[in-house]
């Protein structure tokens, strides 16, 4: 039978998120085991068809390791370790600690070992998923349909920035694209016609044409600190705050709201927290709530939200991003990660996919969501108990806040005067 082209050829074909997180649990948490596993979040569609190709390409996958040229572009961004660089050296994936199954119609995958080792999986096996998937969707049509998307798209980002409109806008794009080949098509075009464009979340496409890199640490974190033994699940999200912190210095400080929504986030995010962070990423429910919200966060710590960033992230299309920037450009630095709608804007049927990280060291773990009913986990038990933990209240039951300068002005009040409470001496 013939096969697909190679897919992955780069270990930095992937998202500098996995680097950072990889250096912080290489070495503040390197005896964590670990299970991800892939849902297909699309109705209706057999995807079983795909098993024989998707095991073909991790074969390969697991043959990869990084070239000099790799070691050096890594070497440059400062944040990193030497001695994690050199751990890098020798990384190999372990064949043996991925299967790939057939589930009825529904093609599984899923991992069993070491998180310093299968966490790599996440952003590299999706990529792979989502191209054999889309090289049979005949409706797909990236050199016309997609194109002329990404040229409507640019030119009203454009508009954007002639009107003086300031924002960023970074390719998030690689775990669900249409190909390697189009994402590559996708930054080019980028590169020469955005003028609000400045990166990419892809190493390889930064070492490849010269840009910025960018990425901090994804749900996966506090979602790992669930199951570390001697923390109190309540104390999961803050340990990930101080442990990002003593890793990083400042450096990578775009912090993640919603693994177990923003109301709880809010409680754990204390002005020291605020100060060394640069930003906050928003990545489920109503985004405008969300930066109404955390720019009165800001100005009641007394922070100038102007020199803070708020990075948007969440399956956006171009006119949610001009929406969200009309929105906030004068209130607030505004980043936008754009992903799907960017790099598979193509016509056809994208699969709608994530592989998270749902059990580590033998337990359930959970991520909530501000979006209800969105959460990744199935263990009913352990979900309450998160739930408890967290006090969990979605930004979805906050929505009455919305536009209402007062009431949210109220609302952070409340939710600072916690803070006081997690004041305790930990010499």
């Amino acid at each position: 039978m013939a096969h697909y082209k190679w897919i992955i050829n780069h270990l930095t074909d992937t998202d500098l998120y996995k680097y950072n997180m990889g250096q912080v649990i290489h070495h503040r948490l390197p005896n964590e085991r670990s299970n991800w596993k892939l849902t297909i979040r699309s109705t209706n569609v057999k995807t079983a068809y795909l098993k024989d190709e998707v095991d073909y390409q991790i074969d390969h996958l697991c043959e990869l390791r990084h070239g000099d040229d790799e070691l050096n572009f890594l070497s440059d961004l400062k944040y990193l370790s030497d001695d994690y660089i050199e751990w890098l050296q020798d990384l190999r994936l372990k064949r043996k600690t991925i299967q790939v199954a057939r589930d009825g119609d529904v093609l599984g995958i899923w991992t069993d070992g070491a998180e310093e080792k299968t966490q790599w999986f996440e952003t590299l096996v999706m990529p792979i998923v989502q191209e054999l998937w889309m090289s049979t969707q005949e409706d797909a049509d990236p050199e016309g349909l997609g194109m002329q998307n990404l040229k409507t798209a640019v030119g009203k980002y454009n508009k954007l920035i002639d009107e003086g409109k300031k924002f960023t806008l970074t390719d998030f794009g690689t775990r669900r694209r249409y190909s390697h080949d189009w994402q590559d098509v996708v930054i080019r075009f980028l590169i020469a016609n955005c003028k609000a464009f400045v990166g990419t979340s892809n190493v390889y496409f930064a070492m490849k044409h010269g840009i910025k890199v960018f990425g901090t640490w994804a749900h996966q974190m506090p979602m790992l600190a669930q199951a570390i033994s001697r923390l109190n699940p309540a104390e999961a999200q803050r340990f990930v705050f101080e442990l990002w912190e003593k890793e990083f210095r400042g450096d990578q400080g775009i912090f993640l709201t919603d693994t177990f929504g923003l109301d709880a986030f809010l409680r754990d995010f204390d002005k020291l927290h605020a100060l060394i962070a640069s930003g906050l990423r928003h990545d489920s429910d109503d985004p405008f709530l969300w930066g109404q919200i955390i720019i009165e966060m800001y100005k009641q710590m007394a922070i100038d939200p102007l020199k803070k960033t708020g990075c948007w992230s969440d399956s956006l299309k171009d006119d949610d991003v001009v929406d969200i920037v009309n929105a906030f450009w004068d209130k607030i630095m505004v980043a936008i990660g754009q992903g799907t709608f960017l790099t598979n804007n193509v016509g056809g049927n994208p699969l709608n996919m994530v592989m998270k990280l749902w059990r580590a060291n033998g337990i359930d773990v959970v991520k909530l969501s501000d979006t209800a009913g969105k959460c990744h986990c199935t263990n009913a038990n352990q979900v309450n108990l998160i739930k408890q933990a967290f006090k969990y209240k979605p930004l979805s039951e906050l929505r009455y806040l919305k536009d209402n300068p007062e009431a949210i002005r109220q609302y952070v009040a409340e939710h600072i005067a916690e803070h006081r409470k997690l004041r305790v001496w930990r010499g």
